[in-house]
């Protein structure tokens, strides 16, 4: 998308571009290849400075299409610390979060064998 493209966009529509991979556990477990990250689901950094540190998700901003860490973090000169905006497509889920009932339904795994009676 251009950037005159996704300053129109509504946000339901730019927060499906806010999805990332998930861990293999969850692929098998979901039958899902990727999910759009929430907060307080716990991601690992794949890319960049941050390799390998893994944490849960404290904001979603889907104006610019990042997300937030809550151990990622850096110390400014006068001493208070701010988070780095960290693209989704740069990090994997380990974990979701699963007490929202709403996305639980449309995540949750339907065995399709029962259906049909087999």
């Amino acid at each position: 998308m251009t950037k005159k493209k996704v300053q129109k966009t509504d946000l339901h529509i730019l927060h499906k571009r806010i999805s990332g991979h998930l861990s293999k556990e969850l692929r098998k477990k979901y039958k899902k290849r990727a999910l759009p990250i929430r907060k307080g689901d716990t991601v690992m950094i794949l890319v960049g400075k941050f390799r390998k540190k893994a944490g849960k998700v404290t904001s979603v901003n889907t104006k610019l299409g990042s997300i937030n860490v809550e151990s990622i973090q850096i110390t400014k000169k006068d001493g208070k610390t701010a988070p780095i905006n960290i693209e989704p497509s740069n990090v994997i889920i380990t974990e979701l979060y699963v007490d929202d009932e709403r996305r639980y339904k449309h995540i949750k795994v339907e065995n399709k064998g029962e259906k049909n009676g087999k």
